[in-house]
């Protein structure tokens, strides 16, 4: 049998994408690691070096992990591999009558699918494989040996219920975080029965590392380092992978954001970046099966809302109440985008009148806008005087204390399962989302909570004119005027 090194040297197969050989050496040498092929000196140097290990394999890996800086090339890599294991690995015996064996690529989003789809699409063009494609969709192709290569968004709903050969699972400390908790541990495990039919099948995730938490950081703390250990963990800078990119570049990024680069460039899991909040710490919190709280008499509610234009982030609304030293969440809206701003606050309009709210609190998203939009509908708006760090910093002891009570909403809580605390250079803290994720609903939610907790101190917000007077002030180009803003503080009342 064909092996995947052999393939890389064959012109009729892969050669042509490996014209300057020097540049992928390091990728040839993960490649004999991961099917346990015989290495050069040269080869066994970089396996030893990234993956912290000295005996060299002697069997093929059944499960592998690649923490690659960016633009190291490990997109292009799980192409290849998908299309070798199609085209080179007979699984028909393992397969029923009807049954096919699928090789899934998972990506992060659509758009990171279509690169790799491209790549898949090119690779399988030559004429040795072209002629093994039976059917071509959007984003998938059936080959003729009863094998299917599909290419999936992240998403552990849409990944259950195949017969997998390989998973290959592309910038997996990125995945988004609005659908599960845990989304890569939620994937793994909805992908390894898939894979239990098939003695040589094979799990590949690769991604640019990130916090120190995840799937990824898991394995790598696990597994990174040992010999004889089934599971074979590849740790690399971008440009022992690719060192093609320039080093100018990559030093550049180091004087912007140490940090950053480290993880970006360097294949460093951030030390700066951390949960904020603990999953069994917002499990304890929820009521299960109560997924909202109709009005009662006699209770008074409050409402705190993220608006949004409508084109990206999604418009939320949180009303809670309290009962003794509980903070009771009691309803939660979340319009998503596309959308229009005045008919979402013309619903949330609506659901704060039913629970007999006609005032609401909410962040300084566009100015004036959805301030004048509320009011249209009887609702006032007052800004709130507090950052989304610190309005997270309030809910913190309130779920750790189990005091908060909250509904059964999974985007609710992947989204604050997801927060992560982040310290600046300066020594500067914040809570916010990963990247590339969301929290709307974990906004609306902390904001209504925290409003609670004011209004149990006997506190009530006001909101006031202030004229900039003061040496240095921002100027009005059009009437020359110092520029009025409004400042906003809690005050006692009786």
């Amino acid at each position: 049998m064909i092996s995947i090194l052999d393939a890389a040297c064959d012109r009729h197969l892969f050669a042509p994408w490996f014209k300057n050989r020097e540049h992928w050496a390091a990728w040839f040498a993960f490649l004999a690691a991961l099917f346990a092929i015989e290495m050069t000196e040269e080869q066994a140097s970089v396996y030893r070096a990234c993956t912290g290990r000295e005996a060299l394999p002697t069997t093929a890996a059944t499960e592998a992990w690649l923490a690659v800086g960016r633009r190291g090339g490990k997109s292009f890599v799980l192409a290849m591999l998908a299309v070798f294991i199609a085209c080179f690995r007979d699984c028909r015996q393992f397969l029923a009558p009807g049954e096919r064996g699928t090789i899934m690529v998972i990506a992060r989003d659509r758009q990171q699918a279509r690169i790799i789809l491209r790549y898949i699409r090119a690779l399988l063009r030559v004429p040795l494989l072209a002629q093994m494609i039976e059917r071509e969709t959007a984003e998938a192709f059936d080959l003729d040996n009863q094998i299917t290569i599909e290419v999936h968004v992240a998403s552990f709903r849409s990944t259950r219920g195949y017969s997998i050969v390989a998973a290959l699972c592309d910038e997996i400390a990125f995945w988004p975080t609005d659908d599960a908790a845990e989304p890569d541990f939620e994937i793994i495990n909805a992908l390894r029965p898939g894979m239990a039919q098939f003695p040589n099948s094979l799990l590949l995730c690769a991604s640019s590392p990130y916090a120190r938490r995840g799937a990824l950081w898991d394995a790598h703390r696990r597994h990174f380092g040992r010999d004889a250990d089934p599971v074979l963990v590849w740790q690399a800078p971008t440009r022992v992978m690719n060192p093609t990119i320039p080093q100018a570049l990559i030093d550049q990024a180091y004087e912007r954001d140490p940090a950053s680069a480290s993880a970006e460039f360097g294949a460093e899991f951030r030390s700066d970046v951390e949960s904020f909040i603990n999953l069994e710490a917002v499990q304890a919190c929820i009521s299960r099966g109560t997924f909202e709280r109709q009005p009662r008499t006699g209770l008074r509610y409050l409402a705190f809302t993220d608006p949004s234009g409508g084109s990206s982030d999604s418009f939320t609304l949180a009303i809670a109440h309290r009962e003794n030293d509980s903070l009771i969440l009691d309803c939660i809206r979340e319009i998503k985008p596309p959308f229009s701003p005045e008919a979402a606050i013309a619903e949330f309009a609506s659901t704060c009148r039913s629970y007999r709210i006609s005032g609401i609190v909410g962040d300084r998203y566009a100015g004036e806008f959805p301030r004048e939009q509320f009011r249209k509908h009887g609702i006032s708006y007052d800004v709130s005087n507090k950052s989304k760090s610190d309005l997270y910093l309030d809910l913190l002891p309130l779920l750790n204390s189990r005091r908060a009570e909250l509904l059964d909403n999974p985007r609710l809580a992947a989204q604050l399962i997801a927060l992560e605390r982040r310290t600046a250079r300066s020594g500067r803290e914040s809570i916010d989302h990963p990247p590339g994720a969301h929290d709307d609903l974990a906004n609306a939610v902390a904001g209504v909570l925290a409003s609670n907790l004011a209004v149990r101190s006997g506190l009530r917000m006001f909101t006031y004119p202030v004229v900039g007077s003061r040496p240095g002030c921002e100027i009005d180009p059009k009437t020359m005027r110092p520029i009025e803003r409004e400042r906003i503080r809690w005050l006692k009342v009786n």
